[in-house]
């Protein structure tokens, strides 16, 4: 068992580092919710010095289907990359595929950019892709050409699906 302070509400926790999965990246203090982030530690080759190592973040953001009575709830982690979203079929040549009936959604509705930023963040590019549909974001209609830059919790709305994004 190891010991743990909050360093939010600084309630002492004790963590079973046995059961801990080494995918983690964090946690929720079980008081105050908020999360505790995680660091794995490796031993050196001397038995006193620690080195923390931080794991690498293989996904940059979530973008969640909300469900509805065409579609069920669906999330697909973005990488950085370029990705062609839409209505999957067998014709369809959008990377990634939503399982909907929702015919008003294009087989490849819109296109969302990951790039890499200076400050070694990401930044996630939304355009339409010439739907028949349109797209809306937070309730506004994208203009053909038009690229905005998503943020945490931004709503899409491609035919009568509704996805959000999140960091």
């Amino acid at each position: 068992m190891i010991s743990v302070k909050c360093p939010h509400c600084h309630v002492g926790l004790k963590v079973d580092e046995g059961k801990i999965p080494l995918d983690i990246t964090s946690f929720k203090c079980p008081k105050c919710k908020q999360p505790i982030s995680v660091s794995f530690l490796k031993e050196s080759q001397t038995e006193s010095e620690t080195i923390v190592i931080q794991p690498q973040r293989l996904t940059t953001g979530c973008l969640t289907v909300v469900a509805n009575e065409d579609t069920q709830e669906q999330k697909f982690l973005l990488q950085e990359g370029s990705y062609t979203i839409g209505r999957k079929s067998s014709t369809s040549k959008a990377t990634i595929g939503i399982l909907t009936a929702d015919k008003s959604m294009s087989r490849e509705h819109i296109r969302i950019e990951v790039k890499k930023d200076v400050k070694g963040g990401y930044r996630h590019y939304l355009s339409d892709n010439n739907s028949k549909n349109q797209t809306l974001y937070n309730s506004n209609f994208l203009r053909n050409g038009e690229i905005v830059v998503l943020k945490d919790n931004d709503e899409i709305i491609i035919g009568r699906t509704i996805l959000r994004f999140n960091e």
